[in-house]
């Protein structure tokens, strides 16, 4: 399937990889530091205490950052999990519509978590909410990771609607899925 916006998703993508990295280098310090700690009480001076305050936390909020902005990217990749069993066996004519009742299930739901993670950002800044551990962060900003990747993933399914329901109106009978669960490259060339 051919995705328009696919340099967005990407961005998101990157994103997420960045987030992975962050989480990555902070643990990589945190790691070294407390060698560097070892090492220095074995030779009897002083250690470093290089420590990163609320590390788990902010990796944590992280993870939340890298998990839903990759969502668009790994849908247009066609990394996500589906289950073709059933659909493949399908005439054309009919795959093409169980794939755009599917879709628009999943649009449903990602509106409806947009919805309600916005509401909840919205509430965060309005109250002034911050997380409860050593770093106060405040929560409205793993928050808007999670509401603009759920936004992404929202559009890549709009996007997939509309190239399903033109497939299913003009030419039901070409419709295909490959084996990774996507339409195949050839419909929209």
């Amino acid at each position: 399937m051919h995705f328009r916006l696919r340099s967005l998703y990407n961005l998101g993508g990157y994103a997420a990889a960045i987030c992975l990295g962050v989480i990555c280098a902070m643990i990589a310090v945190q790691v070294v530091g407390r060698l560097l700690d070892r090492l220095a009480a074995m030779l009897n001076i002083q250690a470093l205490n290089l420590t990163i305050p609320g590390l788990a936390e902010i990796s944590g909020f992280l993870l939340v950052g890298a998990s839903f902005l990759g969502l668009a990217y790994t849908f247009v990749h066609g990394g996500h999990i589906r289950v073709t069993l059933v659909i493949g066996q399908l005439p054309p004519r009919v795959r093409v519509f169980v794939e755009l009742w599917c879709l628009s299930i999943a649009l449903g739901l990602c509106g409806y978590l947009a919805w309600y993670t916005g509401i909840l950002m919205l509430d965060s800044i309005e109250f002034g909410e911050v997380s409860y551990g050593m770093v106060p962060v405040p929560l409205w900003i793993p928050q808007s990771a999670m509401l603009i990747g759920v936004l992404l993933l929202a559009l890549a399914l709009l996007e997939a609607w509309i190239s399903t329901a033109l497939i299913a109106v003009t030419r039901p009978d070409e419709f295909h899925i490959d084996d990774a669960g996507a339409e195949a490259q050839q419909l929209e060339e």
